[in-house]
């Protein structure tokens, strides 16, 4: 145990995000006070649950293989049992959703288990989120394996699909909540339980980066390339892996920005889809955290733009408008949970801390931070501040 002085020093420094040159302070401790440590309250009675409590009849993988269904594919009324068929933007009720339900509760309950014992130092939390890492991770009988081969299958065409990586996004949270509890020598966490649990996400990273579905995901162009490198680049962090980090802010520099993101701050790809208000701030959000793990302390990658084409920034710039009055939206409705959006954008508070945005500090202040949409929980996975950002000595106007 460290006494609370020398913890909130640590704390302090274990900040990315440089003090903005504001006039006004903002206390994000404060602010997210009462909301953090009142949800952790209530995450300390729940026991970790992992995968392998939960069958998975249709998968073709081993107890400790995660399974998922593809959101969009529906059976084919013209022949019933049959292959699933497309329908973009609906998702169906009926597919397995166990474990991916399982991944976004835990990504949902660690970090903010984290998230409260470094606001409060209370080690009550630091051991909670211990257990869930433990359980995901660590434990032989409730360990998850460290890929994602049957992730996304569609029933009659495939078991698994490279665009199911995407499911792990729920973990990039908790991969900078173990990093933040690891650095600061959290009780609970002991120089083995760090080992075991980098174990794990050194050999996910490897399989992401090496495996013939992580290749695939890295090389589609909209907001799946975007999450394949926003993964990696957390692990990466978490692994203190420097070598793999400057990779991937090349990559994010020279592949994503430019094939993502168009003059003006539109992103080309997320708007064709029949939900592109939900996909635009989805996408907005992991570039930003992106930008948050790989330039801190600088904004380079923020305003960095590709030939003829926008930058993260102007991404933002693009969208705040539309986040603050929705009813200015000129492209299409989404055909679902429109009316559920927005919400507490992590976009508007990372690029308006590193860019001098006070505005959109401000904007991401008035918006709802804990949404109970499954589809709007699932679509915001970047959910506590307090483990991004300097909550102390941030300033704003």
């Amino acid at each position: 145990m460290i006494d609370r002085r020398s913890f909130m020093i640590a704390a302090s420094a274990a900040s990315i995000v440089p003090t903005p040159a504001y006039a006004e302070q903002l206390d994000l401790q404060t602010i997210e006070h009462d909301r953090v440590v009142r949800a952790a309250d209530a995450y300390l009675r729940e026991a970790p649950r992992t995968i392998t409590s939960i069958p998975a009849p249709r998968s073709p993988g081993g107890v400790h293989d995660y399974y998922s269904e593809a959101d969009y594919w529906w059976p084919d009324p013209a022949h019933p049992g049959g292959p699933y068929v497309r329908r973009d933007g609906f998702s169906n009720p009926e597919k397995f959703d166990g474990h991916r339900d399982a991944l976004i509760a835990f990504g949902v309950r660690m970090p903010a288990l984290a998230s409260a014992w470094r606001l409060t130092g209370d080690s009550r939390y630091a051991r909670a989120a211990a257990e869930h890492l433990n359980a995901w991770f660590v434990a032989p009988e409730t360990r998850m394996s460290p890929d994602l081969a049957h992730a996304q299958a569609i029933i009659g065409r495939d078991t698994g699909r490279a665009i199911g990586i995407i499911d792990t996004l729920q973990i990039v949270e908790v991969a900078r909540g173990a990093k933040l509890l690891s650095d600061l020598r959290a009780p609970g966490f002991d120089a083995r339980f760090r080992t075991d649990v980098a174990a794990w996400f050194r050999s996910y990273l490897g399989w992401l980066t090496t495996s013939a579905a992580g290749i695939e995901e890295r090389g589609q162009k909209n907001n799946h390339g975007t999450c394949w490198l926003l993964q990696c680049a957390a692990f990466a962090d978490l692994l203190a892996d420097e070598d793999a980090l400057v990779g991937f802010r090349t990559r994010f520099r020279t592949v994503i920005v430019p094939n993502q993101i168009a003059a003006g701050g539109r992103q080309p790809l997320e708007l064709s889809r029949t939900k592109p208000y939900s996909y635009l701030l989805f996408n907005l959000d992991v570039l930003a955290t992106a930008c948050q793990i790989l330039s801190p302390g600088s904004r380079k990658l923020w305003t960095a733009a590709g030939p003829g084409g926008g930058s993260v920034a102007d991404a933002i710039g693009f969208m705040a408008p539309f986040i603050r009055n929705k009813g200015r939206w000129p492209h299409p409705a989404d055909v679902e949970h429109f009316d559920a959006l927005p919400v507490r954008q992590p976009s508007l508070l990372f690029g308006g801390l590193a860019l001098d945005r006070p505005d959109w500090v401000s904007l991401w202040r008035t918006l709802p931070a804990d949404p109970t949409d499954p589809e709007i929980v699932r679509n915001f996975p970047i959910r506590q501040p307090v483990l991004w950002t300097n909550g102390s000595d941030v300033h704003v106007r």
